[in-house]
């Protein structure tokens, strides 16, 4: 698995000519990496006497990215391996029609389930940015700079992994379902740009206050 190993190693196999991990992973990383920081605001808060007042709450937002940052780092490895489905469906045999009929299936099929894991990533980054607001706004002060790098963490898992969304709806011939994508995709990066402008802002005023 590519979460099991080191960080040169991830970086290496993903500077090389193999095209998984890609940007799918690298996007789900990003994902992590925001969830993480949301974490650890929430940790330099718990047990502050100065925030004793929003410890319970920010407890259970821990739990909560915690839960995230685990979903973004399964979806790390679960991209490359949808990724490599899709690989595997283009090897399919095509001698015949039958073969070529059962191919085009394969293929077809691979490639809407390699749609729906960067979906799934843009989803759990909505949940995410919900949480890097309570944080930017009522977490430990002195680290109201790494909340705002959250969001942006956010921001670039989300399109990140929206413009691996929208390569696949490119070889989807069924398109009822790419429409259904393309609005939801439109749909989460309003959301999206929505909230990390609000965290933005709450970050900057305490900044400069």
């Amino acid at each position: 698995m590519l979460t099991d190993r080191s960080l040169n190693k991830f970086l290496d196999e993903l500077a090389s000519n193999s095209p998984a991990p890609g940007g799918g992973s690298v996007a789900a990383l990003a994902g992590a990496l925001g969830s993480a920081l949301t974490s650890m605001v929430c940790n330099l808060t718990i047990g502050k006497k100065k925030y004793a007042d929003v410890e319970r709450e920010m407890s259970n937002i821990l739990d909560r990215s915690e839960d995230l940052r685990d979903k973004f780092t399964v979806l790390i490895d679960k991209d490359t391996e949808a990724f490599n489905k899709v690989m595997e469906a283009y090897g399919l045999p095509k001698d015949s029609e039958d073969q070529k009929a059962l191919r085009a299936i394969a293929i077809q099929q691979a490639t809407k389930e390699a749609t729906l894991v960067p979906l799934e990533v843009m989803k759990h980054v909505i949940d995410a940015l919900a949480l890097a607001k309570i944080v930017a706004h009522k977490g430990n002060r002195n680290s109201v700079s790494d909340a705002g790098v959250c969001a942006l963490m956010l921001k670039a898992s989300l399109e990140a992994a929206a413009m691996n969304v929208e390569i696949n709806l490119k070889g989807i011939d069924d398109t009822e379902f790419t429409g259904w994508k393309v609005e939801e995709v439109s749909s989460l990066q309003r959301t999206c740009k929505k909230d990390v402008e609000e965290i933005l802002d709450i970050v900057r005023a305490k900044l400069v206050s």
